[in-house]
């Protein structure tokens, strides 16, 4: 019998949250909402795509419904964007005439192809890809489309022509270069649009705000068409538009179609699937769900596949349309379904409606709808705080401003190389035991410091953090620098127990450690390294050139085992009193001298070897230690 959890995990559908009278409504509400709002953007999509403006309405029809029946956000809104449209028309028109069949069937066969390489990523689990994309980098990510999703707009809003391709920044100059050619009749619908849904979200929080303010945008330009005249005023409507049901296709499967989509396909999977992951987190980070990348990589490999096989071109997570789902309220991925449904049935049975549809009331939706996707707050406290993610933030944001994709790539890799940056560098301290704690078998070790001296023949050194290729210099440096500033400190214990990866690298470097510090006449003893340390130094070999016996569980053991081996006229002329061993014993079991009056340290310690702390390997001088 197949348990609930085997049946959840091929039909994510069934593990949704409960449905209630409540939720439907909302997600009735908000799926009503997506449909109006992307039936006009579909169409623009599928015109940058370079194909027939029906293929727009079924990118956003199959692929939503089976992404939101297989993914794992509950808001996430499968569909064509600009980015992925961008994508298709750059890799498909220099092989045939856009809009031509023998175009469209490659635009199929690149979708079936995408869809297959998201679909193998996804049941390889390799959905952890996208946890290299920090928080951060969504936040500016995120700001940064929803400033895109306004310049967009902005020639809608104020009835300009705003050529088609133009960078924000070339989109912000025309516009304030062109600002006396406004169209005052438009501006007014998109003004009466935007001051309506703002005040229907704040003081009509029961009904559905955008609905509200759209009805108000297109009551306000059908007056004013009458009043004026369209060819006076200027408003422009989404028009009518041939569509019917998604029919069914067939990508074309020859050698030489596949062969010359493959590459193509390759990159825009991965672009695609980043940019829906981002999308779902941006939007989960908000609605404190969980998102599930493996499952999201497989929501979005079958909605392209089936994509393939209905007429629909590559599609992935819309930004507008996820934006606008959440905002609407949307419960569950029921929303973004059924929002597939009422387009289909808008497309089939009331296209003539989209002819009353204002361009400037649905541009002025928009730009409510991505002001709220600015998360001012958490964008503010970085600015002000975080220096190194103010760098990652400005980045990310300034980069898709320029280019959607490489925006996003440019922020994770500029993360990345912080990260990489601090993990090389893993926190060495030199400690010691202080006298006053002589005795105690609970002592704390402590950072080494004039008032903790320590020992002038070993010296111990806590590592916290990964010993792998990156940070292998780091590590040598310091433990070089132990017996480079005092020749005399041989021995040298590694206090282990915060490694928590070792690599090939990182192996040789402590092996070979530990052989140099044997030709010096002392050694090194690895101390409470974890398992996955000793492992990696097993299946390397490594074990064998630090000797399996200089590798112990406890600092105890270690500090018997090296005391016996320490220079005993080195011992008998110390009076520091770091081990608990220096106050009865020397090295080899002779006798020790008996130690020096509290009162007359100082003196004792003049004539002797001069008490000194180790070259200061690190800041953390506060720090204390269990080991």
């Amino acid at each position: 019998m197949i348990s609930p959890t085997t049946l959840a995990r091929w039909f994510p559908f069934l593990d949704w949250p409960r449905a209630t009278a409540h939720s439907l409504k909302l997600d009735l509400s908000a799926a009503l909402t997506g449909a109006m709002i992307v039936l006009p953007q579909a169409i623009a999509f599928a015109s940058i795509a370079g194909l027939p403006p029906q293929y727009g309405l079924y990118a956003a029809m199959v692929p939503a419904m089976v992404a939101a029946l297989w993914g794992s956000s509950w808001h996430l809104v499968t569909g064509p964007t600009t980015a992925i449209s961008i994508m298709v028309f750059a890799s498909v028109s220099p092989m045939a005439q856009p809009g031509s069949a023998q175009y469209i069937g490659l635009v199929l066969t690149l979708t079936l192809l995408v869809g297959v390489i998201q679909l193998t990523m996804g049941l390889a689990r390799l959905g952890a890809m996208v946890n290299f994309i920090s928080h951060t980098v969504i936040l500016g990510f995120t700001a940064g489309a929803a400033c895109l999703i306004m310049a967009s707009q902005i020639g809608n809003f104020f009835g300009l022509a705003v050529p088609r391709g133009l960078h924000f920044h070339e989109v912000i100059l025309f516009a304030a270069n062109h600002i006396g050619e406004t169209h005052l009749w438009v501006t007014m619908v998109g003004v009466a649009t935007l001051i309506c849904g703002l005040l229907a979200r704040r003081y009509l929080a029961r009904l559905p705000y955008m609905i509200v303010a759209m009805v108000a945008g297109s009551l306000v330009a059908l007056l004013l068409n009458r009043q004026l005249g369209p060819e006076q005023t200027g408003i422009a409507t989404v028009g009518t538009i041939a569509a019917s049901l998604p029919p069914l296709s067939m990508p074309n499967l020859s050698f030489s179609a596949i062969q010359s989509m493959f590459f193509p396909a390759c990159v825009i999977a991965v672009l695609a699937l980043t940019e829906a992951v981002a999308v779902a987190r941006s939007i989960a980070a908000k609605s404190g769900q969980r998102i599930d990348s493996n499952q999201e990589f497989i929501g979005q490999g079958l909605s392209n596949v089936a994509g393939g096989f209905f007429s629909a071109y590559t599609s992935s997570g819309s930004f507008n349309s996820s934006g606008l789902n959440y905002a609407s309220g949307a419960r569950t991925p029921l929303a973004a379904a059924l929002s597939a449904v009422f387009l289909l049935i808008i497309a089939v049975f009331a296209a003539p409606l989209a002819a009353y549809l204002p361009v400037p009331a649905m541009a002025a939706i928009l730009f409510i709808v991505a002001w709220a996707l600015i998360d001012f707050k958490h964008i503010g406290q970085i600015l002000r705080r975080h220096s190194r993610e103010r760098i990652v933030l400005v980045i990310t944001f300034g980069g898709t401003l320029v280019d959607l994709e490489k925006g996003l790539f440019l922020g994770v890799l500029t993360s990345l190389l912080f990260y990489l940056y601090r993990t090389s560098q893993p926190t060495m301290v030199e400690l010691t035991a202080p006298a006053s704690e002589l005795g105690n078998p609970a002592r704390k070790l402590v950072p080494a410091s004039p008032q903790a001296p320590v020992c002038p023949q070993m010296a111990m050194l806590r590592i916290q953090g990964s010993i792998y290729f990156g940070a292998v210099e780091h590590v040598r440096h310091h433990l070089h620098a132990v017996d480079e500033a005092d020749p005399q400190r041989r021995w040298l214990l590694l206090l282990a127990r915060g490694v928590n990866f070792i690599d090939l690298a990182g192996a040789e470097m402590l092996a070979h450690e530990a052989q140099r510090r044997q030709a010096l006449g002392g050694g090194m003893l690895l101390v409470g390294a974890p398992a996955g340390v000793r492992q990696v130094l097993e299946r390397g070999g490594q074990i064998d050139e630090l000797g399996a016996q200089r590798i112990v569980a406890h600092r105890g053991d270690a500090l018997h085992e090296v005391y016996a081996l320490l220079d005993s006229d080195i011992c008998r002329s110390c009076t520091r009193r770091v081990f608990d061993e220096c106050q009865t014993h020397l090295p080899n079991g002779e006798p020790r001298q008996q130690a020096q009056a509290p009162d007359s340290l100082g003196s004792a310690l003049s004539r002797s070897v001069p008490p000194r702390s180790a070259p200061p390997l690190s800041a953390d001088t506060k720090d204390s230690s269990h080991e």
